[in-house]
This record gives structure tokens, C-alpha cells and sequence, in this order.
């Protein structure tokens, strides 16, 4: 008798399983095939770049030991044992790649976010309180935007030599922030003027509750997209950093471009590979994040989708 329950209730958990297993596929199916719809190719390429990147790069990073130097194998043409060739010192450009690119995505994604914090900080400080601090915010925004910000950047560099990723990272943002601070500030003063936000000062809600509950919501469409698109002028100014030799990191997909730039590489057809495989890698990068931000504008948007 006990033996027939146990086989009942083994039929039971056995039939309920797969189930389960169906459901929890089809469902994630679901919701897979929806993301691809609500992208389309190009979102989904893009983001599966990124993904594909961050997997290679977190590998190199912290799985794999750094290339060893080879005297034999200098500037070799790309073979079987070195699909990328080799660089001045012997070592596996493939190998050099994946490891140089963590530094890559870890500077943008942090210099994206501070950018974005504070242009969101300065913009919704503006708009919110208007008066005296709105015109000192609006002049404080249009004096930053005058001043070559990229040069200055390379005397702050060269006379303070940063230590680290976050660090360089934190210099971009204080740099980056003003055109998205205006376009943050241009975008609440919108918000502000609507029924909603209103009626809201008008029951004398709290401001913080208004910022948060209302106009921080409204906006973040926005903020994500910018925040992508600061990340891609993050990874221009850093290559434009380590191409004068002021970024202090070894690892990086703009030092080893810069290095084989001092090389000669440009003049050797054999180190052409040493040259081609950071540039192509920075330009996929790059190519990724564009299509991720422009499917995620349609996506929020769809007005913007080219024939509806």
C-alpha cells in the first residue's frame, strides 16, 4: 500500500515537473521574443555586442594571465597561434585585446553614470527652483560650454596625473556634464508646467516628493539614453587621453593604440595588426552602444521609428 503511494506521488511530482519546466520556458520565450520585437535587429545586435564584450573582457580581466613577452614572435603576421599577429614585444594581440577592454567599459559605464548624475543634479536644481538659481545655474552651464574642455582636460592630466579608472573617470564627468545639464533643465522646465506637477504644488507637497514622484520618473527615458551616449564621449576623450600618453593604465584599448602608434606601426605593413585590432575593437564598441541608445529612443518614442 505505502509502495503504491510512493509511485502515485512520484507520478504526481514527475508529470508536475515538466510542467513546471514547460511554463517557465514559454514564458521566458514570451518575454525573450517581446524584447526582440520592442527592439528589432539592431537593438538586439547592439546589445548582445555589449554583452558579448563584457563576458570577453571580464575573462581577460580576471581569468586570464597577461601575454608574455616573446623575442622570437615580434610584429608576426596574423597566423594560427596569433589570429592578430603580434605587437613591438612579441605578445598575442588577440590576447592583449581581451584583456584591455574591461578598463574600456568600466571608464564609460562610470564616467556615463557620474555625467548623468550630475547633469541631472544641475538641471533639476534649475528648473525647480527657477528665480536666482536657475539664472546662476543657466550662466555656470553657458560659461562651462566656452571653455575648451578637452585641452583643459589634458593640462589637468599632465599636471595631475590620475591613478586610476574611476579616477579618470570622475575627471571626464566634471568635463561632460553641461550639455546634458541644459538639455535635463529643458526638459523639467516642460514637466513643470503640467497639470499633474501643479496640482501637486498647489496640495504643498513636499519638493522632494515631486522631484522623485514625478519629474525624476518623467525623465528617465532620457536620462538612459544620454547616459548611453555619455558613455561614447567618455571613450572618445579617454582614447584621446592615451594617445598623448596621460592615461596611466596598461591594459587599455587606447594605450595599446597609442603605443603602437609610437612604434611606427602606421609605417610596417607586419605591425598593421597592432594598429587595426584596438582601433576596430573602440569602433565596435562604439557601434554597439549607438544602436542600443537608438533602439532604446524608439522604444521609449516610437513617433521616431522612420515610416509610422
Amino acid at each position: 500500500m505505502s509502495g503504491d503511494v510512493g509511485n502515485h506521488r512520484g507520478n504526481r511530482h514527475g508529470a508536475v515537473r515538466p510542467m513546471r519546466v514547460n511554463t517557465v520556458i514559454r514564458r521566458v520565450g514570451r518575454f525573450a521574443a517581446g524584447w526582440v520585437r520592442r527592439l528589432g535587429f539592431g537593438g538586439m545586435f547592439g546589445l548582445g555586442g555589449l554583452v558579448l564584450l563584457s563576458a570577453a573582457s571580464a575573462v581577460g580581466r580576471f581569468l586570464l594571465d597577461p601575454p608574455r613577452t616573446d623575442v622570437e614572435a615580434i610584429l608576426h603576421a596574423p597566423s594560427f597561434d596569433h589570429p592578430l599577429g603580434t605587437d613591438f614585444s612579441g605578445r598575442d594581440n588577440l590576447q592583449l585585446l581581451v584583456r584591455g577592454g574591461w578598463d574600456m567599459l568600466e571608464l564609460a559605464v562610470v564616467a556615463g553614470f557620474l555625467m548623468s548624475a550630475i547633469a541631472v543634479g544641475v538641471g533639476l536644481l534649475g528648473a525647480f527652483s527657477g528665480g536666482l538659481v536657475d539664472r546662476i545655474v543657466v550662466r555656470l552651464t553657458d560659461v562651462w560650454l566656452t571653455v575648451p574642455r578637452f585641452v583643459l582636460l589634458l593640462v589637468i592630466a599632465s599636471l595631475y596625473p590620475v591613478s586610476s579608472t574611476v579616477a579618470l573617470a570622475a575627471l571626464i564627468a566634471i568635463f561632460g556634464w553641461p550639455y546634458l545639464a541644459r538639455q535635463i533643465r529643458a526638459q523639467a522646465l516642460s514637466l513643470r508646467s503640467r497639470e499633474y506637477v501643479e496640482a501637486a504644488r498647489l496640495l504643498q507637497l513636499r519638493t522632494s516628493h515631486i522631484l522623485l514622484r514625478y519629474l525624476v520618473p518623467a525623465i528617465a527615458p532620457f536620462v538612459v539614453i544620454s547616459t548611453i551616449q555619455a558613455m561614447t564621449q567618455a571613450i572618445y576623450q579617454q582614447v584621446g587621453l592615451a594617445f598623448f600618453g596621460l592615461v596611466p593604465l596598461q591594459d587599455n584599448w587606447g594605450v595599446l593604440f597609442s603605443a603602437a602608434f609610437r612604434q611606427n606601426a602606421l609605417y610596417l605593413p607586419s605591425a598593421a595588426w597592432s594598429l587595426l585590432a584596438p582601433v576596430a575593437a573602440i569602433c565596435f564598441l562604439q557601434f554597439c552602444l549607438v544602436l542600443t541608445s537608438r533602439s532604446l529612443e524608439e522604444l521609449f518614442d516610437p513617433r521616431l521609428r522612420s515610416g509610422k
